[in-house]
C-alpha cells in the first residue's frame, strides 16, 4: 500500500495525506520520499492543481521523523551523506515551487517531519497538547540531515534555533507561534479545511505570510562581527556539558556556522557530509540502540493479563508520593494518604502549582487541569484507599515503618489489590513477611525526581504472582516510564550497582583524592555528575545507609563501607539538602557550588594527592561493570538490555557507551578481565573478576554476542 495519496478538490487545493502502512505513525523513509517525488511530478504538471495541504491520516500525529531502522542499517558514510542529499533535493524542490505548500500539523512533528514542515510555505498548527514540533535527531547522535540545520535558524533566528538543535527540545504550539515556527494555531476539528482555506488564499494572494519580528538585540547578534560570539559561547556551553563526547552537537554547531556565514548551498553541503560521518559513528549506533531498547520494553507480555487499575492509591506525601502521584493522574483517580495534614497541604499545592504550570506551558488544557485536579484526594485515613487495585507505599526507608503500613492497608484493600513498595534497597520479601497475602506484594522503585525520572524499577520476590507483576508492569508503562524487571536481593539492581561505585568514591578519597578531581574524572568518561556530586544530590545520609546495608551485605567480597560518611552526618553534613555537604551551595537554590574544604577532615585532612584521572575512572567505572556482571550471573537482572537500560536511565551511565555491558564489548573481555585483575592485585578482592567475565573470557564472547575487536575510549 502507498504511503501518500493525493485528493484533488475543486477549489484548486490538492490534499497530501501520510498514512505510513502497517505503523502507528507516519516516518519518513527511501520509499516514501520516492513516493513524494512521483507526487511532486504529477503537482507540478497538473495546472488544476494551484496549492498543497500536507496532512497526516493518523489520528494524532504529523510526521515522526526518518525511519530509524533504516538509518540504523547504513555502515558507509557516503551512502548516509546520500540520503541526506535526496532529502535536500526534494525539499528544496518543494520550496521552490511557485505553488504554495501548507503543512497541517496535529500531533508531534519531529525530525524530518519538521524539516519536511519548513520546507513548506506556510505552517498550520493545531492548539492541543498533543502537538510538539522538534528537531531531536541530537539525542539520537545525529544531526538534522534533511536542511534543518540551515532552514530553523532561518524560520526562527540563530538565537532561538541552536538551543532548540543542541537540545532536542520539544516546543509547544504556544511558544511555536511565538517562536515564528507556526504561522497560525487552529483547533484539530477544523484543521483540514482551515489549511484549505489558507492554501488557495497564498495561491491568490490574499495571504500574505508575515515574517516573525526581529528585536534590535537579535539583529545584532545575528549579524557580523558579534554572531561569532553567539557560536562561541555556543561551543563552551557544549563543551561543559558534554566534555566533547558527544560528536552530534559539534556538528550541528559547524553546519549552522557554515550555512550563515557561507550561504544556504554550503551550509547543506556540510549537513551532508557530517550527517554522513555521524550515521555510523559508534555514538550514534549505541544511543538509537538505547532508542529501540526503550520501546521494545513498552510492549508488555500477552498473558497474564494485567489488573485494571481504576483508582490508585499513594501512602506518603512526601516528594516521592507527591512525584508518583502526579505522573498518576492522566491515568484514574488518586487517593494520597498521609498522617499529617501538613505534609498533605504541602503536596496538594506543589500539585496545584504543577498542574498550572503545564496549562501555561500548553502540555495541558484547562478542562483536563480541572479534571485531573478533581481526581485527587487527600486523606488521613486508610479507609479512603478501600478500592483501590494498587496501592504504592513511599514512607521513609526504615523497615519496621513499612511492615506497619502493609498491615494497616491490608486491612482495607481487597485480596486481589497490588501492594508496592517505593524502596531503594529494603528487600521485599523481608517488608511481606508478615503480609497476609506475601504474592501480592512488590517494589515499585521510583527515581527523584519522579516527573523527569524515566526509569521504573520493579521488584519481584519469590512470592510475587505473575497477575501482581504484569500489573504494575502495565501501570509503570501507562505512566510514561521505562520499567526494567529485576529480582529481589540486596539493592536490587540499581542501588546494588551503584554501592560499590560510591564506595570507591569514598575509597579514593581516603586515600587523598580531591573533591573536585575525581568528581572531572567520572565526568570526562561521560557521566553527567561525578560521584562525589551524586552523593551530595541523594543525601549523604541516604548513601551512609545504603552503604552501610551492602557493605554488610557483600563483605565477603571485599565491600566494607568506611564509617567516613556516618561521621559526616553526625557532624550535620547532609549534601544539597541542608546546603553542607562534600560542597557548599550559596545563593539561588544552591546554584553557587563550591569544594567544601573542611568535609577533607572526614578522609585524612587537607593534605591531598595527585591521582592519574584514567586510574580513578577505572577503579569507579569497573567495580561497576563487575558488579552488574554478578547481577546477570545471579539472575538479579534478566539481560544485558535490562542492566544496560538500568545503568544508563537511572544512573547516569554515559548514554553514548550504551551502558555497562556494550561498554565491556567495546573495550573487549580480555581487557576489561587483565584490567579487574591488576586492580584487584593492588586494591583487593572487591576488583576480583566476576565469574561470568570469566566465562565470557574462556569462551571469548561478548555480551551481546561474539567478542567483538576492542575500540579503543
Amino acid at each position: 500500500m502507498p504511503a501518500l495519496t493525493l485528493t484533488k478538490r475543486p477549489d484548486g487545493v490538492a490534499v497530501v495525506t501520510f498514512d505510513t502502512p502497517d505503523s502507528p505513525v507516519n516516518v519518513l523513509s527511501r520509499e516514501l520520499l520516492g513516493e513524494f517525488t512521483a507526487l511532486l511530478d504529477q503537482i507540478e504538471a497538473d495546472d488544476e492543481i494551484r496549492a498543497v495541504v500536507a496532512f497526516s491520516g493518523k489520528k494524532d500525529s504529523f510526521i515522526a521523523g526518518a525511519n530509524i531502522q533504516e538509518i540504523l542499517t547504513v555502515t558507509d558514510p557516503t551512502e548516509a551523506s546520500a540520503l541526506s542529499h535526496e532529502c535536500h533535493v526534494l525539499f528544496n524542490r518543494m520550496a521552490a515551487s511557485k505553488k504554495p505548500f501548507v503543512a497541517a500539523i496535529h500531533g508531534p512533528a519531529l525530525g524530518g517531519g519538521l524539516e519536511f514542515a519548513l520546507a513548506c510555505h506556510y505552517r498550520l498548527a493545531t492548539d492541543s497538547p498533543k502537538t510538539v514540533l522538534a528537531l531531536p535527531e541530537v539525542q539520537l547522535g545525529l544531526l538534522p540531515g534533511g536542511g534543518g540545520t540551515q532552514r530553523l535558524p532561518r524560520v526562527v533566528g540563530l538565537l532561538r534555533a541552536l538551543p532548540m538543535m543542541l537540545t532536542g527540545e520539544r516546543v509547544r504550539v504556544k511558544k511555536a507561534k511565538r517562536d515564528g515556527l507556526v504561522d497560525a494555531v487552529t483547533s484539530p476539528f477544523g484543521l483540514l479545511e482551515t489549511a484549505c482555506q489558507a492554501a488557495r488564499r497564498l495561491a491568490s494572494g490574499e495571504l500574505v505570510r508575515k515574517p516573525r519580528k526581529v528585536g534590535n538585540l537579535e539583529k545584532l547578534l545575528s549579524a557580523p562581527p558579534l554572531r561569532q560570539v553567539v557560536f562561541t559561547r555556543a561551543l563552551r556551553d557544549v563543551m561543559d556539558k558534554t566534555r566533547g563526547l558527544y560528536p552530534a552537537p559539534l556538528a550541528i554547531l559547524e553546519c549552522v556556522e557554515s550555512g550563515v556565514t557561507q550561504g544556504f548551498a554550503a551550509g547543506e553541503a556540510t549537513e551532508e557530509r557530517l550527517f554522513g560521518k555521524l550515521v555510523v559513528s559508534p555514538e550514534a549506533k549505541n544511543l538509537i540502540w538505547l532508542f529501540n531498547a526503550m520501546n521494545a520494553l513498552k510492549k508488555l507480555p500477552k498473558e497474564p493479563a494485567p489488573k485494571q487499575v481504576h483508582k490508585l492509591g499513594v501512602l506518603g506525601a512526601g516528594l516521592m508520593g507527591e512525584g508518583i502521584a502526579s505522573v498518576s493522574l492522566g491515568l484514574n483517580p488518586v487517593v494520597i494518604k498521609d498522617v499529617s495534614d501538613t505534609s498533605l497541604s504541602k503536596a496538594a499545592k506543589n500539585m496545584f502549582t504543577s498542574l498550572s504550570k503545564r496549562v501555561r506551558s500548553g502540555s495541558l488544557t484547562n478542562v483536563e487541569k480541572e479534571r485531573q485536579w478533581s481526581r485527587l484526594r487527600f486523606s488521613t485515613d486508610y479507609k479512603d484507599l478501600a478500592g483501590s487495585e494498587l496501592v504504592i507505599e513511599a514512607v521513609f526507608e526504615k523497615l519496621s515503618l513499612k511492615r506497619q503500613v502493609l498491615a494497616e492497608t491490608e486491612a482495607v484493600l481487597a485480596p486481589d489489590a497490588v501492594f508496592a513498595s517505593n524502596t531503594s534497597a529494603l528487600p521485599i520479601h523481608e517488608i511481606a513477611a508478615e503480609a497476609k497475602h506475601p504474592e501480592r506484594v512488590l517494589g515499585m522503585h521510583y527515581f527523584s525526581p519522579v516527573p523527569k525520572m524515566p526509569l521504573l524499577e520493579i521488584v519481584v520476590a519469590d512470592k510475587t504472582a505473575d497477575w501482581a507483576l504484569a500489573t504494575a508492569q502495565a501501570y509503570g508503562v501507562a505512566q510514561g516510564k521505562t520499567v526494567i524487571v529485576v529480582k529481589d536481593g540486596p539493592g536490587f539492581y540499581t542501588t546494588r550497582i551503584l554501592a560499590p561505585f560510591m564506595n570507591e568514591a569514598i575509597q579514593l578519597l581516603t586515600a587523598g583524592a580531591e573533591i573536585e578531581q575525581l568528581d572531572n574524572a567520572l565526568r570526562d568518561f561521560g557521566f553527567p555528575v561525578g560521584p562525589v556530586t551524586l552523593l551530595d544530590e541523594v543525601g549523604i545520609d541516604v548513601g551512609m545507609h545504603v552503604g552501610r546495608d551492602l557493605g554488610q551485605a557483600f563483605a565477603a567480597r571485599g565491600m566494607g563501607a568506611s564509617d567516613a560518611l556516618e561521621r559526616m552526618v553526625e557532624a550535620g553534613y547532609l549534601g544539597r539538602k541542608n546546603g553542607k555537604g562534600f560542597y557548599r551551595y550559596e545563593g539561588k537554590k544552591g546554584k553557587g557550588k563550591q569544594v567544601n574544604p573542611e568535609a577533607y577532615r572526614f578522609f585524612g585532612g587537607p593534605g591531598r594527592q595527585e591521582f592519574d584521572p584514567l586510574e580513578m575512572r577505572d577503579r569507579l567505572v569497573l567495580v561497576m561493570v563487575n558488579e552488574v556482571a554478578h547481577c546477570l550471573g545471579e539472575g538479579i537482572v534478566a539481560s544485558p538490555r535490562d542492566a544496560d537500560i538500568g545503568a544508563i536511565m537511572g544512573l547516569g551511565f554515559p548514554p553514548f557507551r550504551g551502558g555497562p555491558c556494550h561498554y565491556v564489548d567495546t573495550v573487549g573481555i580480555h581487557a576489561i578481565v587483565e584490567r579487574l585483575r591488576e586492580l584487584e592485585a593492588r586494591h583487593g578482592v572487591r576488583f576480583a573478576p566476576a565469574p561470568l567475565l570469566l566465562e565470557m573470557l574462556e569462551q571469548e564472547k561478548g555480551f551481546y554476542g561474539p567478542q567483538r575487536v576492542p575500540q579503543p575510549v
